[in-house]
């Protein structure tokens, strides 16, 4: 069964500094691993943002946060990015 999440989160960097965002994400069960990720369009992009990568928490509603990786950054338009992520550890959603 695949779960998902779609809306409003926070990508926290590893100096604490966090960005606001949408974030679509969703749980892949696929041979037994139960690893998660999805995308993160950032309301702002900065160049702590551009350089972060790895050691990063996106945080949830309700307080639920997860440890994510930052696998690709693809420009959507002059002033918007959607960034790949890959989560570690169990899925906040």
């Amino acid at each position: 069964m695949t779960t998902t999440y779609s809306g409003p989160a926070r990508l926290i960097l590893v100096d604490g500094a966090c960005i606001s965002g949408m974030a679509s994400l969703s749980t892949n069960q696929r041979g037994g691993l139960n690893g998660w990720g999805g995308t993160f369009r950032p309301d702002e992009i900065t160049t702590d943002l551009r350089n972060a990568d790895q050691g990063l928490q996106l945080e949830l509603p309700y307080d639920r946060v997860g440890t994510v990786a930052v696998t690709g950054i693809r420009k959507l338009l002059a002033t918007q990015v959607l960034m790949s992520l890959a989560g570690r550890g169990p899925a906040p959603f």
